[in-house]
């Protein structure tokens, strides 16, 4: 505007001055020659000077796409991806089978690369897990191989395998002179009810052709079978890690494992998986797969690091750093690798169906469902994608 105006005043100027003089005009005509040539170039500022204001527009597009919850590059020459911040409330059982992938992601800060504010919350058994996720207060949950049974029912769905568990025993004391499956009639049992060890009793007892109503089975949480299994309250006890580990260090000979997850490998396999519910994998699928990514990267540190691992579980879970570390071998710790290649070739679907056949077998469920109504493959596909991409 100011440009403008000069340019009018010089117009006037020169006019006034061709009444004059021939020699003044000539002059004044290069003057103003010249201011039009500034009021060219300022015109082409200006349209400059809109380009950018597009740019500009296009740039704060660029930040909408971000806060959706999409990739951005934080700069032209940037690799690393920029997320919307998401919360996710996670439940866990406090030992390595079930939180020893959460705890390497939380301390090793990958949750936070992709873009993920974590909640741990410890829970006793899966079933309590899976309630609390259909009462909204949890989103994701890793669940043992007893909770499956009710994703099989519909009440959640698996988007994650985590490892496959070994730990599942059931302990007896040989004080009340019981030292086999068959000594077990008549005897009073502790059981969690929907666990896997739960599951491994059944198992032995169908082997031995002892049925349930020949017990006394006792519902307990594992820290009640510690406690009653010490003092002698209880005769046996089906259990997990760690608390059988706790058992046998404080009964020492008194106690002895009769059954577990090891005798009956030749027909099933034990996964640990992670699920949620319908409603949050339709509404947040950006955030489970980012989850899932971020819980790979996790597992491929954990095989490497598992004593490490140990010692971060300890101390957040406030048990005995020995008697974590001597539940290291409680599962066998699936890297991304051996994931991706079991996905590939069918062996994940194969040990969820073999999984299924147990729970047929033990009258658990009462007819055999397709997996894919209770696994989300696509998912596991998605965040081993992303996962690979973001190495």
């Amino acid at each position: 505007m100011k440009k403008s105006c000069a340019v009018m005043l010089t117009v006037c100027l020169a006019a006034a001055m061709t009444a004059c003089g021939g020699n003044s005009l000539q002059k004044d005509s290069h003057v103003i020659q010249t201011e039009e040539e500034k009021g060219a170039e300022a015109a082409a500022q200006s349209m400059e000077s809109e380009n950018f204001v597009d740019e500009s527009s296009d740039t704060a597009e660029s930040s909408e796409t971000v806060e959706s919850g999409e990739i951005a590059e934080t700069a032209a020459d940037s690799d690393v991806p920029v997320y919307e911040r998401a919360s996710v409330r996670v439940a866990y059982m406090p030992n390595m089978g079930s939180g020893s992938t959460l705890i390497t992601a939380q301390q090793m800060g990958i949750f936070d690369e992709y873009g993920l504010d974590v909640t741990l919350t410890q829970f006793q058994n899966g079933p309590v897990e899976i309630a609390a996720m259909a009462s909204g207060d949890i989103d994701i949950a890793q669940i043992g191989h007893g909770a499956h049974a009710l994703c099989i029912e519909g009440e959640a769905l698996i988007f994650a395998i985590d490892c496959l568990g070994v730990s599942d025993v059931v302990m007896v004391n040989t004080e009340h002179g019981i030292n086999t499956v068959e000594d077990l009639k008549g005897k009073t049992v502790a059981v969690s009810t929907g666990t896997s060890s739960e599951l491994i009793l059944n198992l032995a007892l169908q082997q031995a052709g002892i049925g349930k109503e020949e017990l006394e089975l006792v519902e307990m949480d594992v820290q009640g079978m510690v406690t009653a299994m010490v003092a002698g309250q209880i005769d046996g006890c089906a259990t997990w890690d760690p608390s059988s580990t706790t058992i046998e260090k404080q009964m020492g000979d008194k106690v002895k494992t009769i059954a577990g997850n090891y005798d009956f490998m030749d027909v099933a396999t034990f996964p640990g998986s992670f699920i949620t519910t319908d409603s949050y994998q339709k509404e947040n699928r950006d955030v489970l797969i980012r989850f899932g990514a971020a819980l790979l990267k996790a597992q491929e540190y954990r095989a490497a690091h598992i004593e490490e691992v140990c010692e971060w579980l300890a101390a957040e879970v406030e048990a005995d750093p020995d008697t974590i570390l001597a539940t290291k071998e409680s599962a066998d710790w699936l890297t991304p690798a051996v994931i991706s290649d079991r996905l590939l070739d069918g062996t994940v679907k194969g040990w969820y169906e073999a999984q299924q056949q147990v729970f047929l077998d033990s009258g658990r469920i009462p007819e055999r469902v397709d997996t894919e109504q209770y696994i989300l493959y696509d998912v596991m596909d998605e965040c081993m994608t992303l996962y690979n991409n973001m190495q």
